[in-house]
């Protein structure tokens, strides 16, 4: 299994706790939290493939499908034991973030794309499903809330890999370097409260 594939995995299997986690905050039914897993684990790297022409990765592999359903059932029966689940979410979200901007950059190098498509395909792949997933659970999206750092931190990770890949790094450690930036930047948002200046709205001139 390459080393591709494993990034693929884990964020779907990470991500879909998440929109499990999600359903669980909503009183979904079992088959919500299969909805939300699978539409939070699935949908980045649906996103990533469709735009780079490839096969979807759960219709080339249906085990994604099991991955997915599995951690539905196993977040079904044991969220109530979580003591905060918002916490729960926040560092599984950030977890898979990185671990799907590494796959999502790796994928479009690994095809000869340019650095501009390598760092939009780690933005969309990381981004995509928890944006869905928030939308659908009427929730504020983690990428939109005020000035906290998301979107950057796949940007600065997609980032990273391709400066690395292009000094001769192995794609192994190319892919650390990705997820070790993103998870970072996006830990240090949640712990130390880094943030981007946001727009301040101001009178108009007389």
């Amino acid at each position: 299994m390459s080393l591709l594939v494993l990034l693929d995995y884990a964020a779907v299997l990470v991500f879909a706790l998440t929109g499990a986690l999600v359903a669980s905050r909503a009183q979904l039914d079992i088959v919500g939290f299969a909805f939300l897993a699978g539409l939070t684990g699935l949908g980045g790297g649906t996103l990533r493939d469709l735009l780079l022409n490839r096969t979807p990765i759960w219709i080339a592999d249906q085990t994604y499908l099991a991955v997915v359903t599995c951690a539905a059932v196993l977040v079904f029966f044991t969220a109530h034991l979580l003591e905060s689940r918002m916490r729960a979410i926040l560092w599984l979200d950030a977890l898979a973030l990185g671990v799907a901007v590494a796959a999502g950059a790796g994928v479009a190098q690994g095809l000869g794309q340019p650095v501009g498509i390598v760092l939009v395909m780690g933005i969309a792949t990381g981004c995509a499903g928890g944006l869905a997933r928030d939308v659908v659970a009427n929730e504020l999206p983690l990428v939109l809330k005020q000035g906290e750092l998301y979107v950057t931190c796949a940007l600065a990770g997609s980032l990273a890999g391709v400066l690395a890949t292009q000094a001769g790094a192995a794609p192994a450690l190319s892919a650390g370097l990705v997820a070790l930036v993103t998870i970072g930047l996006r830990a240090g948002s949640l712990t130390l409260g880094w943030r981007l200046p946001v727009y301040r709205p101001r009178p108009p001139r007389q």
